[in-house]
């Protein structure tokens, strides 16, 4: 057991001190569920309870709009894009993290990949979504 909460202390340390670095790929093991067009939620069996399970992920490269979105068109397109993620997810053989980056609020941020394909460019083609590569987001109203 204290050998658990020392190797999770240090990945937790490590995270925060070094946020930005890349940590590398990761199988995921279970889908869970959605949060939003560029969110979702998963368990990673490699990884300690504690981090590995119902852990969120932010798919790199793209912003989806929100679902208490600031007009009814943003929240319009969240929930088109919510539903065009889920469904990518759901028939999903394999789902693959990588690239995998600390993000804001504790998720992962990662590329993800789906049986091989990248999801952030699937939902770039269903026009529910825009690129993002950080900074200020640009408002959907």
């Amino acid at each position: 057991m204290n050998k658990i909460f020392t190797v999770l202390i240090g990945f937790v340390l490590s995270t925060s001190a070094w946020a930005g670095w890349v940590y590398g790929n990761m199988k995921v093991s279970r889908f869970k569920y959605i949060y939003d067009g560029d969110t979702f939620y998963v368990d990673i069996d490699e990884w300690p309870r504690i981090i590995g399970k119902n852990m969120p992920v932010r798919v790199k490269g793209i912003d989806a709009p929100e679902i208490d979105g600031k007009c009814d068109k943003e929240v319009f397109l969240a929930r088109k894009a919510t539903a065009r993620l889920e469904k990518i997810l759901l028939n999903a053989k394999t789902i693959e993290l990588r690239r995998i980056e600390r993000g804001k609020y504790f998720r992962i941020l990662a590329e993800v990949y789906v049986d091989g394909q990248n999801v952030a460019d699937l939902m770039l083609k269903s026009g529910f979504v825009r690129p993002y590569r950080g900074g200020k987001r640009k408002p959907w109203c």
